[in-house]
């Protein structure tokens, strides 16, 4: 590639393998923490669905740059030295389950109100009732705008640059320092992006035009 070496190539997608780490990180913990929270938020007590909602709120309503400002200087300054990938995974876990707690929750509500009574005419337990009949229907309701999520995932796992995480924005911006090839480096690591969010974008679309059908 003119202006750009191969082992530069390689460097960038090297940074792209641990964007895809990252985001891995962030859907996983997310999910870990989203579950619960959507129960909390759909099905809790008043108080238990007071202190969910505030910290949805919260989440929310702070940038993502400076929640991992927050979680790689905040864990410095209590003492403990944490790497970028650590702090970044805390902040993109906390911001993940803010809003998969909010997704998975209205996916909770929409099961129809007689499934619920069904399930409680059967004597199942409340637990059990989630468990065997309401969380496998919220499930397939929540496939399509899970997956289309994991986009922003992705595409927002490059704000870990602030703290110095090596992604592909990172790796993007190294090669660029010293290749002085924005608009092909840049060109380069945006085509990478697309080609990670496109097929989950496009599968998104196709889960919801079949959960439509039916």
């Amino acid at each position: 590639m003119d202006g750009i070496s191969i082992s530069q190539v390689g460097f960038i997608f090297k940074g792209a393998g641990w964007t895809l780490v990252l985001s891995a990180m962030g859907f996983l913990g997310g999910a870990l923490v989203g579950l619960p929270l959507a129960m909390a938020r759909s099905r809790g007590g008043a108080v238990l669905r007071t202190v969910t909602g505030a910290y949805v709120q919260l989440v929310q309503g702070i940038p993502l740059p400076v929640i991992m400002f927050l979680c790689y200087f905040g864990i410095s300054i209590a003492g403990f030295d944490v790497p970028s990938l650590v702090a970044a995974g805390i902040a993109m876990t906390a911001y993940s389950s803010a809003y998969l707690g909010e997704i998975w929750k209205g996916c909770i509500q929409a099961v129809s109100r007689t499934q619920w009574e069904a399930a409680e005419c059967l004597a199942l337990r409340p637990a059990q009732r989630l468990a065997y009949v309401i969380l496998p229907q919220a499930a397939r309701i929540a496939i399509a705008p899970t997956v289309g999520f994991l986009v922003q995932i992705v595409k927002n796992s490059s704000y870990a640059v602030v703290i110095g995480f090596f992604d592909l924005t990172y790796s993007s911006r190294v090669v660029n320092n010293s290749t002085f090839k924005p608009f092909l480096v840049f060109t380069l690591a945006a085509l990478i992006y697309f080609a990670i969010c496109y097929p989950l974008s496009s599968l998104s679309y196709r889960l919801e035009k079949r959960m439509a059908q039916r």
